[in-house]
């Protein structure tokens, strides 16, 4: 909540962080889904910064808490579908030279964003908002595989809007204290992390078995 007599928050100032940030005072909900756009196009963005700093925002009155959902989240699946379409139509190998050419990113990360996506599938659309790098960098192979379209967008419609939601809320009850968001954001990804790994043990348990079940069962006939 706002309190008029609480001090200003400390934003970063420099590099582009302070740019992004400067994007959200300077121009409201409409600043923070393009910052959004962008961190998704270019991840050194960091939405752990912008997400709850757009929250503070709303708590002072700057925007309303429902124009700070509703533009961050547009903006998440704006960046989100341009990397798909970029995936589909350069394909694989196009797409790792020109990651490759990219400043201050690793062509690692996008070649665990797509063991990830091959392990999970659909899922890993959805999850992969929650979790740092991946949340951009899922939309490559989602378009290199051409996954549909619609189920695409919807996915990442749910997962960005889930995950920009606990980021924004955050700062809107934090206030000047936002920054401690940080501290836990990796704590939440992580969580993601091993519960879907869980899962994807858990499923292929299942499968295993019920092969071997089948199995006996053919022998037995």
């Amino acid at each position: 909540m706002y309190i008029a007599s609480s001090p200003a928050p400390q934003t970063p100032a420099d590099g582009v962080t302070g740019w992004a940030v400067g994007l959200v005072e300077d121009f409201g909900g409409p600043g923070a889904g393009l910052a959004i756009a962008l961190e998704n196009l270019f991840p050194p963005l960091p939405s752990e910064v912008i997400l709850p700093l757009t929250g503070v925002a709303a708590g002072q009155g700057a925007l309303s808490l429902a124009s700070a959902l509703s533009w961050t989240t547009l903006g998440s699946v704006v960046g989100a579908v341009a990397l798909y379409w970029l995936g589909r139509v350069f394909g694989r190998e196009r797409m790792h030279a020109l990651w490759g050419r990219l400043p201050l990113v690793k062509a690692s990360d996008l070649e665990r964003t797509e063991a990830w996506f091959l392990r999970h599938g659909t899922k890993a659309v959805l999850l992969g908002r929650m979790v740092p790098v991946f949340r951009s960098l899922i939309s490559v192979p989602a378009g290199v595989e051409r996954m549909s379209p619609t189920v695409f967008v919807a996915l990442t419609s749910v997962g960005s809007l889930a995950w920009n939601s606990v980021l924004v809320l955050a700062g809107y009850w934090l206030g000047d204290q936002w920054d401690t968001v940080q501290t836990y954001v990796g704590f939440v990804s992580k969580a993601v992390v091993v519960a879907a790994a869980v899962a994807l043990a858990a499923y292929i348990t299942v499968r295993v078995r019920s092969r071997g079940t089948a199995g006996r069962h053919r022998r037995t006939r």
